[in-house]
């Protein structure tokens, strides 16, 4: 073993420690991590929806619409319960709050009138009293909330049984609750808490807590309640840890023995929202009665009265990413119960998942480090597709909840770790020549370089380039209202910016000449479609800098924006290494790069920002192109033939663009046959130009001043470009 690899594997194995402890202390990035993988699995493989003996009556928006706004009078409450106990409801669970006198009831209403006669006030109908008389001896369960404030304590109207240890610790604790009516507290049949997830900072309900403590007494939950009065038992059997106290196992109320977490919570296994399990509360108020649909849905049915209506703002989120209303969480935790579906997270599934990382991580360091990273590599790929798959197995046959990206994230960081380290001892050379030639060559050049022999030697070769050139428009100006550094900046912002389309379209940058860049396409390595790619990264460029100066990125103020120029063409140049045999270049010269660099010098005259030669226009099935006339170029004896690139196929496919384009035909035949009719259609055309690219208003106000530019021979439909 050399020191290289004892030093890695040190290394290694330390990383592989710190990621075991790590997942030991399990911070709340990784549960929330493993939340989210568990939602996935329901999202999956939900719980199907089952007509079972569980209905929500929900006090929706059409119930509002009928009987007015929340809250009803009570009395109204109490119709609801005399109706639903007289179909049959096996109980009656209420996810809604009674902790203030009914500020309807005529009682109340009078008795705020002053001077009213006490002995009369007595005889006025109290809709508290109406109510708590109709919850009597019916299967009535209430909810109560939590708060901070006070000290009350609900009744609790179960008794309890502990096997084991006592578990009374192991719920989430509470402070005080929310006060019933004590009329009401005295005679509904049993009364459970109402909170989903109290204390969790998410949106999220995965858990539901069966049980509350104030450290001397558990509180049932609201559906757990319902469902021990529908089976008219008095009693809970908790099954505690057998050595440990504060550690709730499992709850048996009648006929359901219901596994828990530590804490008492049932992992919820939803079910998609679904309308039959939802009774319209106006359906059971109805002025002739129930329906015998509504009837027969209610009969022997645990039955949740809540609302859906948005306004109450009672609306959770559950593990299927739904948006529903409480109430149906309450249900939907009957439901599973009596379904029998439960899922459930092992005692021993964290110890499995830290051993895990141990044992994978130290596999995958000893394999990087002495064999190679790819069989590393394909050796975690295949223990993470195990993991994977064992992990759905477990949930999608037993309900058990294993999280496989632990070990996974965990081996993948470990695989990294262990493969940088050995590029940086192993393959530090090659490194360092990456490094020192990656400064002055692109991508494309540089893999060349190490994969082509005697890639290095001075030479060209002929062969047909796509060549661009871009230039900073007022650049001397602006130069000389900022200091030298806020130059750099600026030219920096830019450069940086327009550049990397030219890496994004496969170019190659050949250099940066103060505030121009030039660049080639289809050298050092052949690409297909060159010269749209080369269109395509110039439109980039115009949008990129539309942006920074909507940003105003380069602090000149949005009323000075930047501009730039780009001239394209395509043709025959030499391209290879230039210089001397110490210090070279990968450049292009020849005539198609002279005449790329006067095509962008002739925007300023054009009044274009993108003009490309005849020659790239030709290939151009996608782009909106426009002919912007034959201009003599410095140095060039015949004239040259420009397309102004007004956008892509987007544009080039539009309507707007289509009326554009016939009639800026009709104006260059006009400019040829010198007809009077020019200053009519550059008006008519002007109205057109706003609509497609700011950037064609100057191209048009300069265009009757180049009219001997479009005088040459007519372009044949043969050589018209595409676009």
């Amino acid at each position: 073993m050399t020191r290289a690899q004892q030093i890695g594997v040190i290394i290694g194995l330390a990383i592989v420690a710190v990621l075991t402890l790590l997942r030991a202390s399990d911070p709340q990035l990784l549960r929330s991590i493993r939340d989210v993988t568990f939602d996935e699995y329901q999202r999956v493989s939900p719980r199907p929806f089952e007509e079972l003996p569980v209905r929500v009556i929900d006090i929706d928006e059409a119930s509002l619409r009928e009987f007015g706004q929340w809250p009803w009078p009570r009395d109204r409450l109490a119709m609801l319960v005399d109706r639903l106990s007289g179909m049959g409801a096996a109980a009656i669970a209420f996810d809604i709050l009674f902790a203030e006198p009914d500020r309807l009831s005529p009682r109340t209403v009078v008795g705020t009138v002053p001077g009213i006669d006490p002995a009369l006030l007595s005889q006025l109908p109290d809709n508290d009293e109406i109510f708590a008389d109709s919850v009597a001896d019916k299967p009535v369960v209430l909810g109560f909330g939590l708060t901070n404030e006070g000290t009350y304590r609900p009744s609790v109207k179960a008794g309890f049984a502990f096997t084991g240890e006592s578990p009374v610790g192991a719920p989430p604790h509470f402070n005080a609750a929310t006060p019933l009516r004590p009329r009401l507290e005295a005679n509904a049949a049993g009364i459970g808490h109402i909170s989903l997830n109290p204390g969790s900072s998410s949106s999220v309900v995965r858990a539901v807590p069966l049980f509350l403590t104030d450290g001397e007494q558990l509180y049932p939950n609201l559906a757990l309640e319902a469902l021990r009065v529908a089976q008219g038992v008095s009693t809970y059997v908790l099954a505690g840890a057998p050595d440990a106290a504060g550690v709730m196992t499992s709850v048996k109320t009648g006929d359901f023995v219901v596994p828990v977490t530590a804490a008492g919570e049932l992992w919820l296994y939803v079910s998609p929202d679904h309308a039959d399990r939802y009774v319209s509360a106006r359906h059971v108020l109805a002025q002739n009665g129930a329906s015998t649909e509504v009837s027969a849905a209610i009969n022997g049915s645990i039955v949740f009265v809540g609302t859906s209506a948005a306004g109450l703002q009672d609306i959770r989120v559950t593990a299927l990413g739904e948006n529903v209303p409480g109430v149906s969480l309450h249900a939907q935790t009957v439901e599973q119960i009596l379904n029998g579906r439960y899922l459930s997270r092992p005692d021993w599934a964290d110890g499995l998942e830290i051993f895990a990382i141990a044992v994978l991580g130290g596999l995958l360091v000893i394999l990087t480090t002495f064999v190679s990273p790819a069989v590393a590599l394909f050796c975690g790929l295949a223990i993470t597709a195990l993991a994977v798959v064992a992990s759905w197995l477990c949930f999608s046959y037993a309900g058990l909840l294993f999280d496989p990206l632990a070990p996974i994230i965990s081996g993948s960081v470990t695989h990294f770790a262990a493969t940088s380290f050995r590029i940086l001892v192993i393959d530090r050379e090659r490194r360092e020549v990456r490094r020192a030639f990656g400064q002055y060559l692109s991508p494309s050049l540089l893999y060349r370089i190490e994969h082509t022999r005697d890639a290095l030697r001075l030479g060209g070769d002929d062969r047909e380039l796509t060549v661009m050139f871009v230039d900073v428009r007022h650049f001397t100006e602006i130069s000389e209202r900022l200091p030298p550094t806020a130059v750099v900046g600026f030219l920096n912002t830019l450069l940086d910016a327009l550049s990397r389309h030219v890496v994004a379209n496969e170019g190659t940058l050949d250099k940066f000449i103060g505030d121009s860049i030039m660049a080639f396409w289809n050298a050092p390595v052949d690409v297909a479609d060159h010269e749209t790619k080369a269109v395509r990264a110039a439109l980039a460029m115009r949008e990129t800098l539309a942006e920074l100066n909507a940003a105003d990125a380069f602090g000149f103020g949005k009323d000075q924006p930047v501009g730039i120029g780009i001239g394209i063409h395509t043709g025959i140049a030499c391209v290879g290494n230039m210089g001397a045999e110490a210090r070279f270049n990968y450049s292009a010269v020849g005539d198609a790069v002279n005449v790329a660099a006067r095509i962008e010098s002739s925007c300023k005259e054009v009044g274009f920002d993108i003009l490309i030669s005849e020659d790239t226009a030709r290939l151009q099935p996608g782009a909106a192109l426009l002919e912007a006339g034959t201009i003599g170029l410095k140095g060039k004896t015949s004239r040259t033939r420009l397309f102004a690139v007004v956008g892509d196929e987007r544009v080039r496919q539009s309507a707007e663009f289509n009326e554009l384009r016939q009639l800026h035909n009709q104006l260059t035949e006009a400019f040829r046959s010198r007809s009077p009719d020019t200053r009519r259609i550059v008006s008519a055309i002007r109205l057109k130009t706003k609509m497609i690219t700011p950037g064609l208003a100057e191209f048009y106000r300069r265009i009757s001043r180049r009219a001997d530019h479009f005088r040459d021979e007519p372009i044949s439909e043969e050589a018209r470009p595409a676009g």
